[in-house]
């Protein structure tokens, strides 16, 4: 399994638009709307490079309305439960 998180910049009045675009999209399991000085984070989860490289750069660059996009290849990943149960010591 490959994750990777892409950050957007969209034009602003097709923000609403475009993360239901992106959300439909195979391959796109979450996106949200973010502050800062990007407007959408979608997360990305497929089966191999192949898989994200057709996500990327062939339907997600279908989307009228993006202005620019940065991706990041998630190495590992980390989530409450695998801090629990890594730091766990037994105790119930």
């Amino acid at each position: 399994m490959v994750n990777a998180v892409v950050l957007l910049k969209v034009q602003r009045d097709k923000v609403n638009e475009i993360a239901e675009a992106l959300a439909d999209m195979q391959g796109i399991s979450e996106v949200y709307s973010v502050s800062g000085r990007y407007d959408l984070v979608a997360i990305i989860r497929v089966k191999d490079n192949d898989e994200l490289a057709d996500t990327v750069t062939n339907h997600m660059r279908k989307v009228a309305g993006i202005i620019s996009t940065e991706t990041m290849l998630a190495f590992r990943a980390f989530s409450r439960h695998d801090l629990d149960s890594m730091f766990s010591i037994g105790i119930a």
